[in-house]
């Protein structure tokens, strides 16, 4: 088997079970028993002391355990990361294309998080944020567990630009700069974002950078930080962003093509820094290519 260099963290909700495994298994139901009781008795889930549990560790709402994701074998990612900034407490990095930003799925090694904590040897390492798997482009890691905090409530209180770049059909009947509000829940398959009537939860300001023949290039600002906001956005426009696999249509079980990546990069980061109170502002060193967009252009 193949593990994760670091563990995923479960807080268990509320349910009617005498044991913690009991409750494991009801929240990860594709994940066999079995398999729970194989890392249970190899000590690869732990309490919130760093404890390893056995099958008869009673069950608390709200607690709080540790473990180890597991494959038996994983895809080779053939995109390389780069790490632009590194300091004490902050550790910025291009992502390419297909890397997930941590373990999920079929992936465990093949990721973000893994490479890093290897490449700087700090088991500390932990996301601000988090990028699709199929999105390119900067990634911030808090490098250390004391000033955590500081820089998760830029994302939290909303105090960090972010900016992002897509290729997509033109929306030439759209006055811009557009803003696109919308709710969003939770879709189907699982891994979907939907729209949905009711208060908005989710806001995008839409430009326009450049105008081409078959798509344009477009300015995303993402005001919220919904998951697949931006894809979801520019799809209910009429626009979706090339070589989109998930919306508007699924494609999910489409091979990764590294000729025809996801036209879709955060290309921008700016906030002031909570700990030094000084301006910061970090740039990706990628770009797109719109000459990767497959297929004929879809026209609002």
């Amino acid at each position: 088997m193949i593990d994760a260099p670091t563990p995923s963290t479960v807080h268990l909700p509320e349910g009617d079970w005498n044991f913690a495994l009991d409750a494991l298994c009801a929240c990860f139901a594709r994940i066999p028993r079995e398999q729970w009781l194989d890392r249970i008795g190899r000590g690869r889930v732990w309490d919130a002391t760093g404890a390893p549990i056995d099958e008869r560790t009673p069950y608390r709402p709200g607690m709080r355990l540790s473990y180890f994701r597991e494959v038996s074998s994983e895809p080779v990612i053939a995109g390389q990361e780069v790490v632009l900034h590194a300091d004490d407490h902050l550790v910025v990095v291009d992502k390419p294309a297909f890397l997930p930003v941590t373990p999920a799925g079929g992936y465990v090694r093949q990721t973000l998080l893994a490479r890093l904590v290897e490449r700087l040897g700090n088991p500390s390492l932990v996301p601000l944020h988090r990028l699709d798997r199929d999105t390119a482009g900067l990634v911030l890691f808090s490098a250390q567990p004391a000033t955590r905090d500081a820089y998760l409530s830029l994302f939290r209180e909303r105090r960090i630009a972010k900016r992002y770049e897509a290729w997509a059909p033109p929306l030439a009947d759209t006055a811009f700069p557009h803003v696109q509000r919308s709710r969003l829940v939770a879709g189907e398959p699982f891994f979907r974002m939907r729209e949905v009537p009711g208060e908005p939860n989710s806001e995008t300001a839409i430009d326009v950078i450049e105008r081409g023949e078959r798509y344009w290039r477009y300015a995303l600002a993402p005001y919220t930080g919904r998951k697949h906001q931006l894809r979801v956005h520019m799809a209910s426009l009429g626009a979706p962003i090339c070589n989109d696999r998930l919306y508007p249509h699924l494609h999910a079980r489409a091979p990764d093509d590294p000729a025809r990546p996801l036209q879709l990069l955060a290309c921008a980061l700016a906030f002031i820094d909570p700990l030094s109170g000084q301006p910061r502002e970090f740039r990706t060193r990628l770009s797109l290519r719109g000459d990767a967009c497959a297929g004929p252009a879809q026209h609002a």
